[in-house]
């Protein structure tokens, strides 16, 4: 078996979160070929009991805590020196040590990235000789033009200069590296619209996966119910601004006239960590903030409908995967849609504005019959196309990890 180096800017486990599931599957999947050194930030004090457990997979770990404020402070440091705020945020000298003398006693190991920050560790003349991959996952400089669209003076300017120096990182990071991998196909179409055609053939996708025994319509069913009321659910990480956005959205232009026609159902907001506005909207008639719970299968099994009206997205959305994978219907919009297959059935309820929203939302809600078809189709894609051994397959070729046995 053959050593690799594995950098990740978040613990990845348990996997309970967006890129937390794809980093595990990815560390699971690789340690099946090589004797894994990680390295990552644990910016949750929940997550150290998880130690543990990557040491199953782990011949090495070096975890290092990440208190948010501090790296903030940290981060600032970008605007005197050009870099890009993340750079600086996410830079930790224990872990820098830990890479130069994991290579120095293995110094012909493979190297994997995931989230482009962390691509710092492995950057430079002396890293040549060794093979590179990184998981950008999604477009970030990008998302980062998204948010500044979104914002007023002066987070608007340094959004802007962060979209604009992180696309220049992200170039660099991609010359370097024998291989650029995102999300999905429409990811890495955009990147390569980024980049100079000459290193285009390093830009490459994998698809985010499931796992679909455990996000199972029957086995699902079983799980106590969470509620006695009728609901349709959003679920995810509730203090990431995407999330909030969408919810904060469905809350004000759709949920009113849903609440109007369905005075009994209820909206539930499912998700660790509420910001303060989504808190907010728990005061609001009909809906409920969840914080977060141990198990998010039950909602999303007993919803009427899952919905994700995201307004601000790259990648592949997990939570739509998720919602497929259990056999449900889904509201969602085009962002949220965006690099999944769907079949025509759920086609039908890809909707941007809030009139086509609630259209779509009712029309599942009062027909039980067409939820269920819906859901059917989903899983059925899910099993067909999104299960982790066949996303992750790829991954495997661009390492060569099969001569590693």
């Amino acid at each position: 078996m053959k050593d690799l180096v594995f950098l990740c800017h978040r613990i990845p486990y348990p996997p309970n979160k967006g890129d937390k599931i794809r980093s595990f599957n990815i560390l699971k999947q690789l340690s099946e070929y090589y004797r894994i050194h990680l390295a990552a930030f644990v910016d949750d004090p929940t997550d150290w009991q998880y130690q543990n457990e990557l040491n199953k997979y782990c011949a090495s770990l070096c975890l290092v805590p990440l208190n948010k404020k501090t790296a903030t402070i940290k981060s600032a440091i970008g605007l005197l020196t050009g870099k890009p705020l993340t750079v600086p945020y996410f830079y930790s000298g224990k872990i820098k040590a830990f890479v130069e003398t994991t290579l120095k006693s293995k110094p012909t190991s493979d190297i994997f990235i995931f989230s482009s920050s962390m691509a710092q560790y492995a950057q430079g003349t002396e890293f040549d000789g060794l093979r590179r991959v990184i998981d950008f996952v999604d477009v970030d400089s990008d998302k980062w033009r998204q948010y500044a669209e979104k914002m007023s003076w002066p987070m608007s300017w340094v959004y802007r200069r962060e979209a604009r120096l992180l696309e220049r990182e992200e170039k660099q990071i991609c010359t370097e590296f024998d291989k650029s991998l995102f999300v999905s196909p429409q990811e890495a179409a955009c990147f390569k619209k980024l980049v100079p055609e000459s290193i285009c053939h390093k830009v490459d996708h994998i698809l985010n996966g499931v796992d679909t025994t455990f996000f199972y319509p029957s086995s699902s069913q079983s799980l106590t119910r969470p509620c006695s009321d009728k609901f349709i659910a959003f679920t995810g990480a509730m203090d990431y601004w995407a999330n909030v956005d969408a919810v904060m959205w469905f809350a004000d232009k759709v949920w009113p006239q849903v609440r109007k026609a369905f005075p009994q159902l209820k909206f539930y907001i499912v998700g660790g960590k509420p910001h303060e506005e989504v808190s907010a909207l728990a005061q609001r008639d009909g809906i409920v903030v969840t914080g977060r719970v141990d198990d998010i299968r039950p909602y999303i099994t007993h919803a009427l409908v899952c919905i994700a009206p995201m307004r601000i997205a790259r990648g592949i959305q997990n939570k739509v995967l998720e919602a497929m994978a259990s056999g449900k219907a889904t509201v969602l919009t085009t962002m949220a849609a965006d690099g999944i297959e769907l079949p025509v059935g759920q086609q039908r309820f890809v909707c941007d504005d809030p009139k086509s929203f609630l259209a779509g939302t009712l029309d599942l809600v009062e027909n039980e019959a067409l939820a269920i078809s819906v859901g059917k189709e989903n899983r059925e894609k899910i099993l067909s196309q999104y299960r982790w051994d066949n996303t992750l397959s790829p991954l495997l070729d661009m390492f060569d990890a099969d001569n590693n046995r």
